[in-house]
């Protein structure tokens, strides 16, 4: 990527979670590039060569375990840019009475919410004013889809938890907003289509086809290309916004 040069990013403190692959390892790429202090975090061992790639600092741990998130804190005394965009997105059928869809649909909650506020309230006492939280939501934080109903609540939560947090979190001088990936080439998204298609009596690529045609600009987005959105909302160009949702999904979904 080329120099981005933002204003306020250079040389800031920026942690990235869930950035081992996919929509994070592309934001991730986009903070390293614009300057910052890159730390990213993942619950497995990729992370550490992704972070070797980009000049960063690696760190594994679940976020979900709040010890794990306070020995993270020790580790990050002081931190200027948060962005939560570690998640999980599992197929959760509401009339499979199975145990292995009750576990998935707990694990879902856990990570997408209950993760998100446990390595937020680690990291907080280390960010002062000026501090950026960006959480990671989904267009299906507008809408819904069917089959993914621990997913979609959950994405709906962290649009509930970016509001409240903004108002908490105002008058401390800290801004939390959220971005709103559309359908981008993930690992995940591209699982998550399989499912859909199988479910539909459908091809995957039919399937693609058909999403890809209600978008008002035409084309599958890349990680990368959902950087930019995070890289504004933590520069200073965002002072003054807080509380809001931005998505990014090339149409799809008009706001």
């Amino acid at each position: 990527m080329t120099d981005i040069g933002l204003a306020g990013l250079a040389g800031r403190t920026v942690l990235v979670t869930g950035s081992s692959r996919g929509i994070g390892l592309g934001i991730a790429r986009g903070f390293a590039a614009a300057g910052a202090r890159l730390h990213m975090l993942a619950d497995d061992e990729a992370i550490f060569e992704a972070a070797e790639r980009l000049g960063a600092t690696g760190h594994r741990a679940d976020i979900t375990h709040a010890g794990d998130m306070a020995a993270l804190a020790a580790q990050l005394p002081r931190l200027d840019v948060l962005i939560n965009n570690a998640g999980l997105e599992l197929i959760t059928p509401l009339d499979d009475a199975g145990e292995a869809n009750e576990a998935a649909f707990r694990r879902v909650v856990e990570i997408n919410v209950v993760g998100t506020f446990l390595v937020t309230r680690a990291l907080l006492p280390g960010m002062g004013a000026g501090g950026r939280i960006v959480n990671t939501a989904s267009i299906w934080s507008r809408g819904s889809e069917a089959l993914f109903g621990a997913y979609v609540a959950s994405k709906h939560a962290v649009i509930g938890l970016t509001k409240t947090w903004a108002r908490e979190l105002g008058p401390r001088g800290i801004t939390v907003n959220a971005v709103c990936p559309g359908w981008v080439r993930t690992e995940a998204s591209l699982r998550s289509l399989h499912r859909m298609a199988e479910a539909r009596g459908v091809a995957p690529d039919d399937l693609l086809s058909t999403i890809v045609s209600a978008q008002i600009l035409p084309g599958l987005m890349e990680p990368d290309d959902m950087a930019g959105a995070y890289l504004f909302l933590a520069s200073d160009l965002a002072a003054n916004v807080t509380g809001q949702s931005l998505g990014v999904d090339r149409g799809e979904f008009p706001w």
